[in-house]
């Protein structure tokens, strides 16, 4: 549903792999965090990215609802508390709030920039620009843009397209593959001719001389 709302989502199953997300991809304008983790509880998420400085708004998403579950969690470092079972629109609601209250407090560093050519990318605000013109990019596309200009000038299969495009676990063909690639040109205009089809392999993006 958050991606379907245009959010570009990373998932952590863990206490570990939450904190290297945190830590080591930043630029996330919020963190969705139960509170029920294998290796340890949420809240351990919250406080170590408190004391580490971070800014991050936090939504704590669980079933625990006594008002001494709440009181932890917003001791913790959590900036809204949302108790399941839920509804998507009152989580989106509550989304949209978080980033308003925390809009400009994201720094936006050059290395959350990728540009090739006529094409910018921002993976903190997820805007995409040809020429200095912003175009509206579906969730897919963005991911499949950021991809191709993380990797200029080599030839992806649609296999790995497939892998690091696509969430695991969703039953897609490589068809859809060519049907994005084929939208993504369309919405980049000119530039999306740069996007090279090899026969028999699969895609590349080829410099912008």
């Amino acid at each position: 549903m958050l991606e379907e709302d245009r959010h570009v989502v990373e998932l952590a199953t863990d206490v570990r792999t939450a904190l290297e997300f945190a830590e080591d991809l930043g630029g996330f304008e919020a963190i969705i965090l139960d509170l029920g983790l294998p290796d340890g509880s949420g809240l351990d998420v919250a406080r170590r990215l408190r004391t580490t400085g971070s800014a991050i708004p936090i939504l704590v998403l669980t079933a625990r609802d006594t008002v001494a579950d709440r009181v932890r969690g917003l001791d913790a470092g959590a900036d809204d508390y949302l108790v399941k079972p839920f509804a998507y629109e009152e989580l989106a609601a509550r989304l949209r709030a978080l980033a308003r209250r925390a809009d400009g407090t994201v720094a936006v560093r050059a290395d959350n920039l990728l540009t090739s050519g006529s094409i910018t990318l921002d993976d903190v605000r997820r805007r995409v620009a040809v020429d200095g013109r912003e175009i509206e990019l579906s969730p897919r596309e963005f991911s499949l843009l950021e991809y191709f200009l993380r990797h200029p000038g080599e030839a992806l299969t649609r296999d790995r397209l497939l892998d690091h495009v696509w969430p695991s676990g969703v039953a897609v063909t490589l068809n859809a593959v060519d049907a994005y690639v084929h939208y993504l040109r369309g919405k980049l205009g000119p530039a999306g001719s740069r996007i090279r089809t090899l026969r028999g392999v699969g895609y590349r993006l080829e410099d912008a001389s």
